[in-house]
């Protein structure tokens, strides 16, 4: 009697943790970008991811982590601690706008300073959570001492700049070509990091003496 026919074996799923995590985060930088922080959903990263809402959470914890995690400008800021033969403000310069002229860009910073008018709360959460966690990098590139008073003015510029180029998309800067733009953002950061630190020094000095002179000016008129 012929051996009745045997089902063939079904394809095993593959688990591939780092398959699954790339897929989140690319599926995250797409909802971000569209959908901007506060209206982005789990549910809907793990639907575009096509896996389960849980495994979302397995692997980043929380919305807050996922869109970090998901924010180019954290990942690449590591990558300026590689030695190089190039200036760092230059590979700061080229790297941002390597990123936000990337064609179909999906950056999630730009989603983030969109994200600004609809939760205020949340976007400035963000933002102190995406400075904390290049501290160290920076720190070990700059020192206590920029890291305290120059990058943060860093950050601030940088974030001006993609409002106005990549959100509102108008003006001076809008209208740049990418390559001036380079150039220009360039000669910025190598000003705030480096410029003269006892510029702003001697310019309060020299207010604080002209209030002196004025007050004593004051009181010597009223004294005639």
């Amino acid at each position: 009697m012929p051996a009745a026919d045997t089902p063939p074996d079904r394809p095993r799923r593959v688990r591939d943790p780092e398959l699954h995590r790339r897929a989140i985060l690319d599926a995250a930088a797409r909802a971000f970008a569209e959908r901007g922080y506060s209206r982005a959903t789990l549910r809907d990263i793990a639907r575009r991811a096509g896996v389960t809402h849980g495994l979302v959470l397995r692997h980043f914890g929380s919305k807050e982590n996922l869109f970090l995690t998901a924010v180019p400008g954290t990942r690449s800021i590591d990558e300026l601690a590689e030695d190089s033969p190039e200036p760092l403000p230059a590979r700061i310069a080229r790297e941002y706008v390597r990123r936000l002229e990337a064609p179909e860009s999906t950056d999630t910073f730009v989603a983030l300073v969109r994200s600004t008018a609809a939760d205020e709360r949340a976007a400035g959460e963000l933002y102190v959570a995406m400075q904390e966690r290049t501290k160290a990098t920076y720190r070990q590139l700059l020192g206590e001492h920029a890291l305290e008073h120059r990058v943060p003015f860093l950050a601030a510029l940088l974030v001006g700049v993609t409002f106005s180029r990549y959100v509102l998309r108008a003006g001076a800067l809008a209208d740049m070509s990418a390559e001036r733009l380079i150039v220009d953002l360039t000669a910025s950061i190598h000003a705030l990091l480096y410029g003269d630190s006892e510029v702003g020094q001697s310019t309060g000095a020299a207010s604080t003496a002209d209030g002196s002179t004025s007050a004593r000016a004051g009181e010597s008129t009223e004294g005639g």
